[in-house]
């Protein structure tokens, strides 16, 4: 963590390895607060890798869970392979990563 700034992918992987507050990242003005909107952010970011930039309430696959605290240890490991996929920069692994269901932004969100 070189930067003032964290992209999700970061702030995911410095939350489990616990070198940062959670209950500090969020969005001012809603309730979308804590690790799940640092779950959220990670997938945003994979998204926005594959050129689909999001708005930060929207929501898809897992995500509505994660918000709700109905998220299993799998997920987190998904979020794992996200994190460091993104991080190798590596474009094939990217834009194939983001087709799995649970990450990739489904058409009646994209306008």
């Amino acid at each position: 963590m070189t930067g003032q700034f964290l992209s999700g992918c970061e702030a995911w992987s410095a939350f489990r390895r616990n070198e940062i507050d959670a209950a500090r990242f969020g969005v001012h003005g809603t309730e979308n607060w804590g690790p799940a909107e640092i779950r959220g952010n990670a997938v945003k970011d994979l998204a926005a890798m594959n050129k689909v930039e999001m708005l930060p309430w929207d929501e898809w696959g897992r995500m509505t869970d994660a918000y709700d605290g109905k998220m299993g240890t799998d997920y987190d490991t998904l979020l794992e392979e996200v994190a460091a996929v993104c991080a190798s920069d590596y474009t094939i692994a990217i834009a194939e990563l983001y087709e799995a269901e649970d990450l990739r932004v489904p058409d009646d969100l994209i306008c």
